[in-house]
Order: C-alpha cells, then structure tokens, then sequence
C-alpha cells in the first residue's frame, strides 16, 4: 500500500470516503496521490460493506485542481518519468470509473483539469454555488487523451465537449448543471449533509439492482460490438433469484423498510 497522508480513506458503515488532501495546492495531485487513489478505490471495490463511495477533496477551496506542478521535476522530468506518472493517473481514473459501487464526486471550490477527470469518471456530482470547472489544456499546448475525453462526452454530449475544450475557459456551477455535468448544485453549507444523506438512501436501496444498473448504463455506452450482452441478462436474472427480492417484495406487503443483504 502506498504511504501517504495526502490522500485519506475513510469507512462510515456501508459508506466509503476518498479525501484527497492537499489543500494547501488547492488539492494537487502528485505520483504517490494517484497511486494510493488507486489502491483505496481497489480496496472500496473488493470490500463487500461497502455499498456507495464519496470522493472529495479537503479544504474549502478545492474537489482537485489538477496535476501538482511543484513534482514536475521530480516525477516528470524524464520521458520514463513522465510514462510512470500518466500510467498512474489512468489507474487512478480507472480505479474510480469501474468501480462497481456506486461513486459521488462531492464538489466544493475549484474542479479543474485533472479534477474534471476525476469528477467524469464518477456517477453523480454534486456540487456547490461556487464551484468552477475548467479543462485548460488548450492554454498550455497538453494533449487530452481519448479516455478522459470519452468520458467527458459521455456526460455532457459533443458540443459541450468541444466547448469546454476550445475555450479552456472556467464555467461556474450554473453552467455545469445546464451542460448536464452536475446533477446538483446546493448552497456551501447543505452539500456535505445532503451528500452523505444521498448517499445513505442509495446504500440502503438493493445492491445488487444497482450493481447491474451501473454494469448494463457502463455496457450501453460501449460500441455495440464491446457489449457483455450475456452478462447484462445474468446480473438481471441474480436480482430475481435473490433472497433480497423475497426481501423486497415482503416489505412492501408489510409495509415496512426492507434490509437489502445483497444475496
């Protein structure tokens, strides 16, 4: 396990948190960060009480901000350096974007570069009013590979994708939720509280209904000739031969809230 206390894992019953922390960089990534975000979402994945996982960044100022620059001639100074440091930045976001639990990026300040990645290969983001988001490759001459633009298109379609990446500009948390890049927008003071309530209500619904409408949405935007067709089908079958859907419909009969086992 990679050591560091920049970034922090943390376990609230069925709910996992991923703090990127950093905050005096306005929650800056370096190597070791992205590795060790690797290695916590592994472990949230393979961790069966874990049902839904929050990532956000500490401090009041940032979610991400992107890549630390401070680390550029240490980590990236060399083009083996700069191949090690890429490779882990994709393992980061492929950490978080195949995760089979549900993933909420919880948003307060600065969503930039790297962050917007991060927040793309996520779920549901949720933001505040004063967030702002910003993919500035365009201004520095850095090439934005396929991955991380599909991801980004995926979310908000073609021409804001363009948009986004032609100006490099900043869009404040308005423009995110009419582009279809955040689900929420709430005042500074609700957005811990209502996140960790979200994520609650999703935690408590059945896991494996939401395993396979994460697996067959994740499958329906493959091309067609990349879709697992049987095991969208098998996952679909598991929940209708669950004990959780015995569960489920007896709670309803009984008026009462059921208790998903995931079985």
């Amino acid at each position: 396990m990679t050591t560091t206390d920049k970034m922090i894992a943390r376990r609230d019953g069925a709910i996992g948190t991923l703090t990127f922390n950093n905050p005096a960089r306005h929650n800056a990534v370096s190597l070791e960060m992205w590795q060790a975000c690797a290695e916590i979402m592994n472990d949230f994945s393979a961790d069966p009480a874990i049902r839904v996982v929050i990532i956000t960044g500490a401090g009041e100022k940032a979610f991400v901000s992107g890549a630390d620059i401070s680390k550029f001639a240490e980590e990236r100074a060399s083009n083996n350096g700069a191949d090690t440091y890429n490779k882990a930045v994709e393992a980061g976001y492929a950490s978080v974007y195949n995760c089979p639990k549900p993933t909420i990026a919880m948003i307060r300040g600065y969503c930039v570069g790297g962050g917007m990645g991060l927040a793309s290969c996520c779920d549901i983001r949720i933001c505040t009013e004063n967030s702002r988001f910003a993919v500035p490759a365009a201004k520095l001459s850095v090439g934005y590979g396929y991955p991380g633009v599909k991801r980004l298109l995926d979310i908000v379609g073609p021409s804001f994708t363009k948009e986004i990446f032609y100006t490099a500009r900043q869009f404040d948390a308005e423009e995110a939720r009419t582009m279809g890049f955040a689900n929420r927008v709430l005042p500074d003071d609700q957005l811990e509280t209502y996140v960790r309530d979200y994520a609650a209500t999703i935690a408590g619904n059945a896991p494996l209904t939401i395993g396979s409408i994460k697996f067959i949405v994740g499958e329906i935007v493959k091309d067609e000739s990349a879709r697992d067709m049987a095991k969208c089908h098998a996952m679909v079958d598991k929940c209708f031969a669950s004990s959780d859907y015995e569960e489920g419909r007896k709670a309803f009969m009984e008026k009462r809230k059921p208790v998903f086992t995931g079985k």
